[in-house]
């Protein structure tokens, strides 16, 4: 199937969108995680997994919004985000986090894959997604780590 580089560029835009909102799930977890936590498990949260998801976020977000502009498409931004139903289990809000984090990794993973970045893309494009899965790839090991210190 012949696509025109305007059709690939809205995909980039809108798969990318779709791994922003993710983004943006992962971070709403993590607030709610934080309301529940003592100081201390709340201070290490907020330095070991929203601090590089945040950055990621706001990065995806520059992205996507600087590639729009480079190539005159509009770029829609991304919806609110909800943490889910209301647990008091501050553990369910970093698994939710954990798998919002991993499912946008995986998305822009699969959109570097899709060699479309590289087709009709540009080099800031594929530096920003790249930069963007470099940060958000700690999240995961330091989710590990934080869970199993709740409760304890």
């Amino acid at each position: 199937m012949s696509y025109s580089t305007a059709e690939a560029r809205q995909q980039i835009l809108d798969d990318l969108a779709v791994a922003i909102q993710e983004l943006a799930v992962a971070l709403a977890c993590l607030g709610e995680a934080y309301e529940l936590l003592d100081q201390r498990l709340a201070d290490t949260l907020e330095e070991q997994l929203f601090a590089p998801t945040q950055s990621s976020y706001g990065l995806a977000r520059r992205t996507h919004a600087e590639f729009a502009a480079r190539h005159g498409l509009t770029a829609a931004a991304p919806g609110q985000a909800s943490s889910g139903l209301h647990d008091s289990d501050p553990r369910t809000y970093v698994r939710r986090a954990l798998d919002a984090a991993e499912r946008a990794d995986l998305l822009i993973g699969e959109l570097q894959d899709s060699m479309l970045p590289v087709e009709v893309g540009d080099r800031e494009l594929r530096d920003g997604l790249s930069r963007t899965r470099e940060l958000i790839g700690q999240v995961p090991h330091r989710a590990g780590e934080l869970l199993r210190t709740i409760g304890r």
